[in-house]
């Protein structure tokens, strides 16, 4: 019997991302129902954040940053489908619109500023699970 059932030699950790997609959406909705407009924001702010996380981590994009322009640009277009068509949702049109804004303004500082160097903790000589490896 293994000690790690659902997890093999070749993947050894778990994406914490898709809990963080499907949490976004019904976060927004939320927001949307009981006119909470920062809750909606926030709950795509979640939504788009994840999803460019999970992108970038399969390697459908370069980085997270790119990712998150991405999911900007889908979400440009349906806000502004959701204010300047028949559908007549504006509120809903607003909070994604503004999620959008904020997703660009994310993915354009991070695209200039955050520095591409790999996390310490990935390769660390002190971690157990290398340490018990050894022996």
């Amino acid at each position: 019997m293994e000690d790690t059932p659902g997890l093999s030699e070749q993947y050894r950790k778990a994406s914490p991302w898709p809990l963080f997609v499907a949490l976004g959406i019904p976060l927004s909705e939320l927001g949307i129902l009981f006119g909470l407009f920062p809750v909606a924001v926030g709950g795509l702010l979640l939504f788009g954040g994840s999803a460019a996380g999970m992108a970038a981590e399969s390697g459908y994009a370069q980085t997270a940053w790119r990712g998150m322009a991405g999911v900007a640009a889908i979400l440009v277009v349906l806000g502004l489908s959701f204010v300047f068509t028949t559908l007549d949702l504006p509120d809903r049109g607003t909070a994604i619109l503004a999620a959008a804004t904020i997703l660009v303004a994310a993915a354009i500082a991070g695209e200039l500023f955050a520095r591409d160097v790999e996390p310490t903790y990935w390769v660390s000589e002190c971690d157990p699970y290398r340490l018990w490896q050894r022996g």
